[in-house]
C-alpha cells in the first residue's frame, strides 16, 4: 500500500551528502503489515536478501562489482558496517534506516513500526535526486525518470512483499 511519507521520515529530515539542495522533489512510502514484532535489523536483512533483491544483486555485482551477499546484508543490519553493495549508510536509528547510493542520485529508506491491534508496521520508501535546469536553476525531472516512474512504484512494491514473505519464511525456520 502506498503511502504519504511521514514527516519524521529520515528521507524526509536528512540533508546530508554532497547536493541537500536536490532533494524534496520526489519521495515515496510504501508499507505492509506483517503479524509479529521485527526490528530495523530484521527488516532490513530480510529485504536484502530476499529471492527478488538477490537478483538486483547479482545485477549491480556484473556491473559495478558491488558487494552484496548476506554476510554484507547482516553487516548492514546489524549495523557493523556503514557500505551494503552501491550504497552507504546515511543515517540510522533504532526504528530508521537511510541508505544512500554511492552517485547521490536515490536514497532508500526502512522503517518499522508498532501496527495498530498488533504486529509491525513495515515501511519503504526512496527518494530520486533531482537535476537543476540550466536555464533556471530550479529542480527538474527528465523524460527518463516519468518514463520508468511507473516500473519503480512496481518494483518498490515487490521489494517490499518479498521482505515480509522473507520474514514469514525465517520464522517458520524458527
Amino acid at each position: 500500500m502506498r503511502e504519504t511519507v511521514p514527516s519524521d521520515s529520515l528521507l524526509k529530515t536528512y540533508r546530508g551528502g554532497r547536493h541537500p539542495e536536490r532533494w524534496g522533489t520526489y519521495a515515496d512510502c510504501f508499507a505492509v503489515t506483517i503479524d509479529r514484532q521485527v526490528d530495523l535489523t530484521d527488516f532490513v536483512f530480510a529485504f536484502y536478501t530476499s529471492p527478488v533483491f538477490r537478483i538486483e544483486g547479482f545485477i549491480l555485482r556484473l556491473l559495478l562489482g558491488a558487494s552484496s551477499g548476506k554476510a554484507d546484508a547482516r553487516a548492514v543490519a546489524d549495523g557493523t558496517s556503514e557500505t551494503f553493495s552501491a550504497w552507504y549508510v546515511g543515517q540510522r536509528t533504532v526504528t530508521q534506516l537511510l541508505m544512500c547510493d554511492r552517485y547521490e542520485r536515490t536514497r532508500s529508506w526502512f522503517c518499522v513500526a508498532p501496527a495498530a491491534g498488533g504486529g509491525t508496521r513495515l515501511h519503504f520508501g526512496s527518494a530520486v535526486a533531482a537535476k537543476r535546469d540550466k536555464r533556471t536553476g530550479a529542480p527538474a525531472r527528465g523524460g527518463e525518470f516519468h518514463f520508468l516512474l511507473w516500473f519503480h512504484i512496481l518494483y518498490s512494491r515487490v521489494l517490499l512483499r518479498a521482505a515480509r514473505l522473507n520474514l514469514r519464511a525465517q520464522s517458520r525456520k524458527a
